[in-house]
């Protein structure tokens, strides 16, 4: 039979999450002067040289307490309360960025012609993070609701609210705001949690076809993506190199470099000014110069172990709304993880998109640092196995203890 009786959290996903922080912060230590350095020969800006590591520090702070929040201190189940509002909320966040910088607005903070963060004062908020987990939490609620009525599959009651809140969250990232990679990681949530949704097989094709499609249109139809595909076709057929392609070979170099165990902490040539983004999404590229090979594969065995264990919850539990939102999270993690780590060896076209837990900024870790909380959470509810031995003999103890309550009394 099975227990759900509440047990012990799931300690490998506690320890990999908080030392993969731990493990990007002593990063960021290392190189965050380089990348100041760096900043303020090319733009003439007055950076502190541990400016990158004190932002990492308290982003670190604010993802901890993010982190155990949703760990120990929210009920999953007063936050499934809230899945609509929560999901109006961060697209209306993203409504009002994409305003503001058409408005040409202070708020809105861009870069490389794109306006993907508010900026407020000294901090900035990227609302496309919080849209990430508002997406999860919304799609765990809606399909569980749409499972009750028995209307998943049904067109008018499940497809059409559906592929407007989809849709909708699409165009606000990917269309407004320029974030094809962030695109990446909300198509991965969507189709991970309808894969095990009860959805028919034919109509999820059907939809995962039409998707892909629209996304290699807006690949074609964008100058700038179509520079990064084609800079990606140079470089694994040995073209001539240009400065499309700078980036992907100075990333190779990185990790080639690092050979077999790395040059070493603070030893990196790549941060110095080579490598693009050396603190953001090329943070992966550095890791493999510092740690060499054998330092890469056990950071991506420690992922292994966070999205393995997010199945083995996933599995576990007997509430199919936990269920799904357990998966979302691991098909956001899993995307993020794999486009990052694939664009840094060559695999695919580079693409904006962080190294969960591991990149610098505040917003991407604080929410994902969140996410992986609240599975964590669900860890400790988890269906158990328990032996019919083990029960006959928890029943005979009883037995005896009420036996014994019972002669206590008489006497």
């Amino acid at each position: 039979m099975k227990s759900n009786r509440k047990h012990k959290s799931d300690l490998a996903i506690l320890f990999a999450t908080l030392g993969l922080m731990a493990l990007g912060l002593i990063v960021i230590y290392a190189i965050g002067p380089m990348r100041a350095n760096v900043l303020n020969s090319t733009y003439g800006t007055d950076y502190d040289s541990n400016y990158f590591f004190i932002g990492q520090l308290r982003s670190v702070i604010l993802a901890v307490i993010a982190f155990f929040l949703a760990f120990k201190v929210i009920p999953y189940k007063y936050i499934r309360k809230f899945a609509k509002p929560i999901m109006i909320t961060a697209l209306g966040l993203s409504a009002m960025l994409w305003v503001l910088s058409l408005a040409g607005s202070s708020l809105a903070k861009c870069e490389l012609g794109e306006c993907r963060w508010f900026q407020l004062g000294p901090a900035s908020f990227q609302p496309a993070e919080f849209l990430k987990l508002a997406l999860v939490i919304y799609l765990a609620d809606f399909l569980t609701r749409k499972k009750e009525e028995g209307t998943i599959g049904d067109f008018r009651e499940f497809w059409l609210p559906l592929i407007a809140i989809c849709g909708l969250s699409l165009f606000l990232v990917v269309i407004a705001q320029g974030d094809l990679g962030t695109g990446v990681a909300l198509i991965s949530i969507i189709f991970g949690m309808l894969l095990v949704s009860g959805i028919p097989a034919k109509q999820y094709l059907i939809m995962l076809t039409i998707v892909l499609a629209v996304a290699v249109g807006s690949v074609a139809t964008s100058s700038h993506r179509m520079e990064r595909v084609d800079a990606w076709f140079a470089t694994i057929t040995g073209s001539e190199s240009n400065d499309s392609t700078y980036h992907i070979e100075n990333a190779m170099l990185a990790i080639g470099t690092g050979g077999l165990f790395g040059v070493g902490i603070g030893n990196s040539i790549q941060a110095t000014g080579y490598l693009p983004e050396s603190i953001n999404d090329s943070v992966f590229a550095i890791m493999g110069e510092t740690f060499g090979f054998v330092g890469l594969f056990l950071i991506i065995a420690v992922f292994g172990v966070i999205l393995l264990r997010m199945l083995k919850v996933a599995n576990g539990t007997a509430d199919y709304n936990e269920r799904l939102l357990v998966i979302g999270i691991f098909a956001w993690t899993l995307a993020q993880v794999t486009v990052n780590i694939m664009a840094m060896t060559g695999l695919v076209p580079v693409t904006g998109i962080t190294l969960p837990l591991l990149s610098y900024g505040g917003t991407s870790m604080i929410f994902i640092a969140f996410a992986i909380g609240l599975s964590l959470q669900i860890s400790c509810y988890t269906s158990r196995e328990v032996s019919k031995e083990n029960e006959n003999i928890n029943s005979r103890r009883g037995v005896r203890g009420a036996h014994y309550t019972s002669r206590r009394r008489n006497s």
